[in-house]
């Protein structure tokens, strides 16, 4: 099943997910290059809610350009199954190795506004990242956690009860983490 296929396919948990599925697909309607930075305008970009085995925890990063902790996750630069963008995102970011996938759909969407900012040196200019987020299981008991210190200073795991309280992007938390949490919560093992 293609990207489009599958974004199409989702059945939106809120009226955020609603109306920003139908603006992912007109945008993959409008433009042919989504899936890298050269559409400066807007791209696709894969996250993961990454939780321990017992569930009652997420695997989060300080993230070194917004200055506060962060789910993982990272560009498609042209790939074109977001899935395996947000297993490599996370190893990445984490230094984690074993990750279990526990579902290969979709498991929230989202458009993210991104501030201008600074990026190796360089001005990115405002724009919009097409998220789609996975649910990534990793044992907390047997994986050692390396930061990346070239986008991330810290690596921890957090209780999920206590996640809107370390992040400091208020939009994220009301629109993104707490909803990653109900849905979680509903989530059958």
């Amino acid at each position: 099943m293609n990207l489009k296929e599958q974004i199409e396919k989702y059945k939106p948990y809120n009226e955020q997910e609603e109306k920003d599925k139908q603006t992912i697909l007109k945008y993959i309607d409008t433009f042919d290059d989504v899936l890298t930075r050269n559409n400066e305008f807007g791209h696709f970009t894969a996250s993961s809610w990454v939780v321990n085995k017992e569930r009652t925890k997420v695997l989060m990063i300080y993230h070194n350009i917004y200055k506060s902790w962060a789910w993982t996750g990272g560009h498609a630069d042209g790939e074109s199954d977001l899935l395996a963008t947000a297993i490599r995102e996370l190893k990445e970011e984490t230094g984690v190795k074993n990750v279990n996938v526990l579902d290969n759909d979709i498991f929230s969407l989202e458009i993210i506004c991104v501030n201008g900012h600074i990026k190796k040196g360089k001005y990115v200019s405002s724009h919009v990242h097409l998220n789609l987020t996975y649910l990534l299981e990793v044992d907390e008991a047997t994986e050692l956690l390396k930061m990346k210190e070239d986008e991330n200073s810290g690596v921890k795991w957090v209780k999920i009860e206590d996640v809107e309280k370390i992040v400091n992007e208020k939009w994220a938390v009301e629109n993104i983490y707490k909803k990653l949490n109900k849905k979680l919560r509903k989530y059958k093992k």
